[in-house]
């Protein structure tokens, strides 16, 4: 038979257990607003009935329930939904950067408006046709002079601005290769804490979101893959064990930055030139890698894209290609006009004069100080205004950049490939923030606290203790009758 004082053990196993469960539930309450906390549930199980099997085991009809106990607590958490999150959350990263890198942009070159470059140079063209009616005018010709020197200007402007912005890009990429490198070490250290605890049977769940709100975090910057390492020792079937993070695609081999089974960590470093301020190379701890073959989805990448880098001779990158686009328009512009220009006569009968000096965006200015020297005729003759014609027409004149495109329709190629760019970009962004905000409903669904849900629970397990506590009352007043009230007679 079981023991007398049996029915004390099972009811003070009740009041454990649903002591254990009220605790679980003021964790999760308090907890209601804490960000990246996932909710916990105890998982309640019979405890093992008397008698257990043996050989010499009482001969009792059945087996004696021993009441209740705490079989674990565990993390109401979808690993599935967490990989998505992490998935999305990539996309995310990758083209927010995207978006407000285009953006930038856009509102550097400011087209189509009154102080972008297109209009900047129609004005220059309009006055150069004056010119051709009125050669003779010195209004006409301080004009031309003046929306010259306003071309170069804003060449210069729209190179300094896109290098600023470039720069801040590469400040970026530098604080951000520094915040990838101190989560890879902050979950590493919470895998050593973790390591510690689940040898012995315990299950660190408030652990375990510390380290997932970090790999969270880690996803926005790079397409990493999640798996776990057991720990050893004797450790809960619930337990995750210690975390690897590896990148799987977007290189040409596996690299593991946090490695679950021997602690190992490999750090980010996105190395620049200081000359051209390209990236040069990204270095996962011993492996490097060129930037034309760093693919790996995620905000590191769009920033690297952006900074921009140079790929067989070609520029890559947003602001590197318009960079170089913008080079290229002030080279040819530069030259096509000065080869106009020298073939035609100054008001006081010069010829081979360049208006303009430079070879690039940066360097573009105007290289007279005179009016009387810009070469508007064809002939020394007085009045002659056909070469100002002949310049006013090098704007339009086809074949002058890469043997078939104008001025004029180099630089609406190079602005509507940026607007379709940033379109393209802010589409992306929108879809991938609407996919993110889905799976993150999804997972608050299954993960989060819900008060009224807990409330609930409270109250349960608050009457579910108070019966342990009465049944308990009930065997005292049984045992204080055996004990105090059964064989008095014959005393």
């Amino acid at each position: 038979m079981a023991s007398t004082f049996n029915g004390l053990e099972v009811a003070k196993r009740a009041l454990h257990t649903q002591q254990a469960a009220l605790y679980t539930t003021g964790h999760n309450i308090s907890n209601a607003n804490t960000e990246g906390y996932t909710r916990q549930r105890v998982n309640m199980q019979a405890s093992s009935p008397y008698p257990p099997a043996s050989r010499n085991r009482p001969e009792i009809p059945g087996q004696v329930g021993s009441g209740v106990e705490v079989g674990s607590v565990e993390r109401i958490r979808d690993s599935f939904i967490d990989k998505q999150y992490r998935q999305e959350n990539t996309k995310v990263g990758y083209y927010t950067s995207k978006a407000e890198m285009m953006s930038q942009m856009e509102d550097i070159l400011n087209e189509p408006s009154d102080e972008g470059l297109a209009k900047t140079m129609d004005q220059f063209w309009e006055s150069l046709e004056d010119l051709s009616v009125n050669p003779e005018d010195s209004g006409a010709r301080s004009v031309v002079l003046e929306r010259g020197k306003s071309v170069a200007e804003t060449f210069q402007y729209l190179n300094s601005s896109l290098e600023g912005v470039r720069d801040n890009l590469r400040n970026e990429i530098s604080v951000d290769n520094t915040e990838v490198n101190s989560l890879i070490d902050q979950i590493s250290q919470l895998n050593g804490q973790i390591e510690k605890i689940e040898p012995h049977g315990y299950v660190p769940n408030d652990l375990y979101d510390k380290r997932d709100k970090l790999i969270d975090e880690l996803s926005e910057y790079a397409d990493i893959e999640v798996s776990y390492e057991p720990a050893g020792g004797n450790p809960s079937p619930l337990a995750q064990g210690n975390v690897t993070i590896k990148i799987t695609e977007g290189l040409s081999s596996e690299v593991k930055l946090i490695d679950g089974a021997t602690g190992d960590v490999n750090h980010f470093t996105v190395s620049t030139d200081n000359t051209t301020g390209d990236v040069d190379q990204i270095s996962i701890g011993t492996n490097n890698f060129d930037p034309e073959d760093y693919n790996v989805n995620g905000k590191l990448k769009a920033l690297i894209e952006g900074v921009g880098y140079t790929d067989g001779g070609n520029a890559v990158g947003e602001y590197k290609q318009m960079l170089t686009d913008l080079d290229t328009l002030a080279e040819n512009f530069i030259n096509e006009f000065n080869a106009v220009h020298q073939t035609g006569y100054s008001y006081n009968g010069d010829q081979n004069i360049n208006f303009f000096s430079g070879s690039s965006a940066s360097t573009i200015e105007v290289a007279i100080d005179d009016e009387f020297d810009i070469a508007a005729g064809n002939t020394d003759a007085q009045g002659d205004g056909e070469n100002a014609v002949d310049l006013s027409n090098v704007y339009t004149e086809a074949g002058v950049i890469n043997g078939d495109s104008s001025i004029k329709g180099y630089y609406e190629s190079v602005i509507g490939k940026m607007g379709v760019n940033a379109e393209e970009a802010n589409r992306m962004q929108s879809n991938s923030e609407v996919l993110k905000q889905q799976v993150q409903e999804n997972r608050q669904s299954i993960s989060s606290v819900s008060l009224d849900e807990e409330m609930t629970n409270l109250i349960q397990y608050q009457h579910a203790y108070n019966a342990a506590a009465r049944n308990m009352t009930a065997v005292d007043e049984m045992l204080d009758r055996i004990i105090n009230n059964m064989g008095l007679v014959g005393r």
